[in-house]
């Protein structure tokens, strides 16, 4: 199965000692992730370390892999339960939208910045939840329906101040490829979520250890580990780890029928080949693309699975007008577009009761996570820049909404210049703004004075600043729609 190793924080040497670790001892495989991920890596309260632990390894039973991105998260265990919650909401619980549409969706809004981890994670679940392995070849596969998506999509991910009321007209008009207003929602939720994560991925970066080959983790388990116990010396939940043994082995018979259903569809697409004449052949690939497989084209299947690789070559074949991007809003033609006030319309007053009437639950949970988020200590982080923790992460917050058009009233800019330094902005505006530019170069070179777990903190800012802005344009325009 697809399963990410721990990922390797870029921190100070003195915050994660590395750790002697015996072959054939109890702390390999994913005993050895739910020690090295927590104790050793920061100062947690044993209530926090406990509640991350448990955490883990509920992530591990119910998916069979510990993703980088959960790892990442754990450093801050009451975010990533919202987060966990949240994210499973949209994806697996009832909702307007198929399950393989979701993970498509998915695939679409991470494409939109080139997160080969997030394309490559949601493949692979696309393809278990039953999704057409053809519409893996690209846009130009999908249903039209999906398609007419991109255009939105496209626009929240990089100049989300032009969507209006039109494009959401567009998709409702009555039609057979029209969508409802809770499906539209429901996309809407899940496009700036995983144009947002995507920021999350490069941010602490998840992606280059992914592209550099050190994220894979096998999904067979020896029989001879030892999963009673966690660094803290704690015991861990016996019943969720039995599951996730029975989880594991279960993976590997998943795996296997996946396998041969992708061997089937090659070849009954070569039979087909086969019996057509050579110039309908060169006739049906009109743009030089492979024939009717899966396996050809943009997309790879090898046969090995011991790690669940799905694998894309070429995110291009996601991408329509793949020269659109962000452009800086101060630096726009004035009559494009006028700023956005959040005293006109904001998360709590406008768009909660709007999703959470469309899109019954999913309001609160995002309301959640953005409290959450609010709501993390980062008091010596803040005293190192010379002011309160809540006037520094409030000077993210707003910086981010600033470089998407969103204004405050109430906030006096001048404190963004103030608090934060010149090369902090360049990291924040790189990864919320171009997150394929991000390096761990970068990561190194512009945050030598803050912990690893400052890090992450300061990309979940990122992560809910340009979600929440992505959703309030979005919003605003179905708004503008329901009531013209």
């Amino acid at each position: 199965m697809l399963g990410l190793a721990p990922f390797q924080p870029l921190s100070d040497p003195q915050e994660t000692p590395t750790p002697q670790v015996k072959a054939n001892s109890c702390w390999s495989g994913p005993a050895l992730i739910l020690g090295l991920c927590l104790p050793q890596v920061v100062k947690m309260t044993s209530s926090d370390q406990e509640r991350a632990q448990f955490l883990f390894v509920k992530a591990l039973a119910s998916r069979g892999r510990l993703e980088a991105v959960t790892q990442q998260m754990g450093y801050h265990p009451q975010y990533l339960d919202s987060f966990l919650k949240m994210q499973h909401y949209l994806l697996h619980m009832d909702g307007p939208l198929p399950f393989a549409c979701r993970h498509y969706i998915a695939i679409m809004a991470a494409a939109r910045h080139q997160c080969w981890y997030l394309v490559n994670l949601h493949m692979l679940q696309f393809l278990r939840v039953g999704g057409d392995p053809q519409w893996l070849r690209g846009l130009d596969f999908m249903p039209p329906k999906l398609r007419n998506l991109n255009e939105i999509n496209k626009i929240l991910a990089h100049r989300p101040w032009l969507i209006s009321k039109e494009h959401i007209e567009k998709l409702l008009k009555i039609s057979e490829q029209s969508w409802s207003l809770a499906e539209l929602v429901h996309a809407v939720v899940l496009v700036a979520h995983y144009h947002a994560l995507a920021s999350f991925v490069f941010g602490c970066g998840c992606e280059q250890e992914w592209l550099d080959g050190r994220s894979i983790l096998k999904s067979t388990l020896p029989g001879n580990q030892c999963f009673c116990e966690s660094a803290s010396g704690n015991s861990c939940n016996l019943e969720l780890l039995r599951i996730n043994r029975k989880r594991s082995l279960d993976s590997c018979v998943e795996l296997e029928s996946l396998r041969e259903r992708i061997q089937r569809i090659h070849l009954e697409t070569e039979g087909r080949e086969e019996t057509r004449p050579p110039q309908d052949r060169e006739e049906g690939n009109p743009k030089g693309q492979a024939g009717d497989l899966p396996g050809e084209g943009g997309l790879f299947f090898p046969s090995d699975f011991d790690g669940e690789i799905v694998r894309a070559t070429d995110l291009s074949c996601y991408v329509q007008d793949p020269d659109f991007g962000y452009q800086d809003f101060a630096r726009r033609d004035e009559d494009q577009t006028q700023l956005f006030r959040v005293q006109d319309y904001s998360w709590e007053d406008h768009g909660f009761s709007l999703v959470n009437r469309l899109y019954s639950d999913v309001g609160h949970l995002l309301d959640e996570k953005f409290r959450t988020v609010d709501g993390l200590q980062s008091n010596a982080m803040a005293k190192r820049q010379g002011c309160e923790s809540s006037v520094f992460k409030r000077g993210i917050w707003n910086y981010i909404h600033c470089m998407f058009g969103i204004r405050y009233d109430d906030y006096d800019y001048a404190e963004v210049n103030h608090f934060l330094e010149r090369m902090l902005k360049v990291y924040i505006k790189t990864v919320t703004c171009y997150p394929e530019k991000t390096s761990p170069e970068m990561f190194r070179r512009f945050w030598k004075q803050f912990k690893h777990s400052e890090k992450v903190h300061v990309n979940l800012l990122i992560l809910e600043a340009r979600m929440q802005a992505e959703l309030l344009y979005a919003l605003r325009a179905i708004t503008q729609y329901m009531i013209s």
